[in-house]
Order: C-alpha cells, then sequence, then structure tokens
C-alpha cells in the first residue's frame, strides 16, 4: 500500500504512516497556517514580557513567561512531530487541527490575564483543547496503524490524565503553584519518552528540522517586529539619539547573527538515535525562548534608552546578554558539540564571558547591545573561517 498522500482529501480514511524516507518532503500549507496562528499568541506573550520588563516587574514577567511559553512551545511541538508521521490530509484531519488552531487562539486570549492577575484558567482551557485535539488524532492511529497501536494507546493515555491534572491546577494553592507546574511539565514532557519506547513512530528527519527552522524564523520575526514597534514610538515622540542609532545596528547585528548560526547547520541527517532525538526536540525550547526573550529585551532597551522605563541599563544590557548567551550554549549543545573537537569545541561557551561582561563596562544600554552584537558577530566569523581551519 502506498504511504503518498493523495491531493484531494477524502472525509475519512485510516491514518496510516507516512513514509519516513520519503524524497523532497516540507511542510505543507496546513502547517504552514498552524505556524502563523502561534504568531499571534507569542507576539502577545512577548508584550507582556516587554512591560513587565520596563516596569521593573521581572522575576514575576519572567516566571510567567516561561509558564506561557511552554504550553506554546510543547502544543506546537506534539502537532508537528505527529504531522510528520502522520498527516494524511484528509478532512477530519484538517477539522481536528482546526481544533487545535482554536486551543492556541484561547491561548492567546489569556495570556494578558496570566500576567495581570495571575489567572491561568483560560490558558488552561486552550491548552486542554489543542492536546485533546490530538488525542483524537492518536486514537484514530491506534485503529489504523497496527504495528504501532501499542505507542498511540500509551500517547492517549499519559496525555489524557496529564489533562485531566491541568484541569485540577486550577484548584491548586497558590503557594504550590510553580511546584505543581514544575511537576505538570516533567509529566508532559515524560508521555513521549514512555510512548516512543514502545515503537517509534515514523517522523521524516528532514522534515522535523524543516519544521523547526520554520519556528525558529517565525520567533526571529516576532522580536524584529517587537524591537521595530519600541524604536518607531521613539522615533514618533522625536527621541532619536546617537545612543538610539547604535542600539538599532547592534539589535539588527545581533538578530541577523542569531540567524546565521542557527541555519548555518544541517542536521537532517544526524536525527538518528533516540537519545539524540529526544535531547535536539527538548533542547529547542531554550533556542526558541531566549530569541523570544531577545526581542523583548531590545524593545526594552529601546525605552531605557529614551528614558521611559524603570531599569537600569546595565539591566537592560544583562537582559540581552543573559538570552543571547542561553540561545548561543544551546546552539553549540545541540547542533556543534557533538562535531567539533579540541579548541573548537568550547570556544563557543568560552566566548559568553565576554557578552556577559559588556553591561558591566558599558555606561549606556544602546552602545552595550552595539558592542554585544559586533562580538557576537565576530565569535560567529571566527569560528566559521579561521579558527575552524586552523584548530
Amino acid at each position: 500500500m502506498s504511504n503518498s498522500v493523495p491531493t484531494r482529501p477524502t472525509w475519512l480514511k485510516p491514518l496510516l504512516p507516512r513514509n519516513p524516507h520519503e524524497s523532497h518532503r516540507v511542510a505543507t500549507s496546513l502547517e504552514l497556517l498552524f505556524d502563523l496562528i502561534f504568531v499571534v499568541a507569542i507576539a502577545t506573550a512577548g508584550v507582556q514580557l516587554h512591560h513587565s520588563m520596563i516596569e521593573n516587574h521581572l522575576s514575576t514577567g519572567l516566571v510567567h513567561y516561561l509558564m506561557v511559553f511552554f504550553a506554546l512551545w510543547w502544543a506546537w511541538m506534539n502537532f508537528s512531530w505527529f504531522a510528520s508521521a502522520y498527516d494524511n490530509d484528509d478532512a477530519f484531519y484538517r477539522v481536528m487541527t482546526f481544533v487545535q488552531i482554536i486551543g492556541s487562539l484561547v491561548i492567546a486570549a489569556g495570556i494578558p490575564m496570566a500576567f495581570q492577575k495571575d489567572d491561568f484558567d483560560v490558558i488552561v482551557a486552550g491548552y486542554v483543547i489543542m492536546r485533546l485535539g490530538l488525542v483524537v488524532q492518536w486514537l484514530r492511529v491506534a485503529a489504523s496503524d497496527l504495528e504501532r497501536r501499542k505507542t498511540a494507546i500509551r500517547y492517549v493515555i499519559g496525555i489524557v490524565i496529564v489533562q485531566l491534572a491541568w484541569l485540577l491546577f486550577h484548584f491548586a494553592p497558590i503557594d504550590l503553584t510553580l511546584f505543581i507546574f514544575a511537576g505538570l511539565v516533567c509529566a508532559e514532557l515524560s508521555v513521549p519518552l514512555w510512548a516512543e519506547a514502545a515503537s517509534r513512530t515514523p517522523w521524516h528527519p528532514h522534515h522535523i528540522a524543516e519544521r523547526y527552522s520554520l519556528l525558529t524564523i517565525i520567533v526571529l520575526g516576532e522580536s524584529i517586529v517587537g524591537c521595530y514597534s519600541a524604536i518607531a514610538d521613539a522615533l514618533q515622540s522625536q527621541l532619536l539619539s546617537t545612543e538610539l542609532i547604535f542600539l538599532m545596528v547592534g539589535g539588527l547585528i545581533i538578530m541577523f547573527t542569531m540567524w546565521w548560526a542557527y541555519f548555518d547547520n544541517e542536521v537532517g541527517d544526524t536525527l538518528t538515535t533516540r537519545k539524540r532525538v529526544f535531547s535536539w526536540g527538548y533542547g529547542h525550547f531554550f533556542i526558541f525562548i531566549s530569541i523570544a526573550m531577545i526581542g523583548a529585551s531590545l524593545a526594552a532597551a529601546v525605552d531605557v534608552a529614551t528614558h521611559q522605563a524603570h531599569i537600569s541599563d546595565q539591566m537592560a544590557g544583562w537582559l540581552v546578554a543573559i538570552p543571547l548567551v542561553i540561545y548561543t550554549g544551546s546552539l553549540w549543545a545541540l547542533h556543534e558539540a557533538h562535531t567539533l573537537n579540541g579548541m573548537k569545541k568550547w570556544f563557543y561557551p568560552l566566548t559568553t564571558i565576554i557578552v556577559l561582561c559588556i553591561p558591566i563596562f558599558s555606561p549606556d544600554i544602546g552602545y552595550s547591545v552595539f558592542a554585544i552584537g559586533v562580538v557576537y558577530a565576530l565569535r560567529l566569523f571566527l569560528t566559521k573561517t579561521y579558527l575552524i581551519k586552523r584548530f
């Protein structure tokens, strides 16, 4: 029986596995639409984090952002891996994807309440909608793909149990919220580990690599838009200065270099072992969230440079430097550490010290961001050219 997907969907047909070795496998238009829906939620979360930064509510804002971003990332990731293995593009599959889209929009609607009132009820409701839409798809797999029925049933059991726990999260004592949330996160992360131990689903490595790269582009784009909005507001208020110009140039250097560093690696052929797959897939959480945080931090830096924020220049500099270090370290661990040797292996993590020290010695945020951008760009250039050849 052919594993190819028909060009026109029927209403309901067996949800059989895709060929993991299918040539020229690329993201479908439905997957791209699903990604665009997440733009709304990611942008909303970024705006709220930006406000938390400039109002000096950093601890609360960062905790809320981590919680919200996990919900978005985990729902997106589960959809993407499932689609890579079982997207048969029939009408029912499209309807279930639409249900998950509705869930993502509900999450987006609940983000302001989470930041402003510590109310996560709407986010949890949207998250459960998305996850239960995926449960229906796994039930179809259990009925159609007999070879992986045990895996599908494990996914159904695991997801349903954890979603019930999320609904009970509403009744959790306030002082235990973070501990319970951390426990539920561990439970969510454990479901694929447990399910895939029965039998690996036939996801397509190059398709998965493309899906992750597309979300990277989306998050980078959101960060650039957020920074641009802050700069546009400053220009409209006639607050342009030399420092702001340096900040704009430095921010663009950082974003461009981050894009270059990520897309300079081909990873599809390296996703071969179970350990490598899970570490790479889960590890991208730190890549995605660090990019998004840099966008919010650059927007906050504009407010600091124009004297419209309640944080210092040094703090604003660290808000840019720290997520950049997280991004660099995560990228090094996922794409570089397993292929480089000797000095080349340690060049990335060791040079992050310079980036972290820049805010200490640079009195103004605009010049601090510019210096961080130049150092990061030089590191990439030297690593990819001179140092790679010599050492």
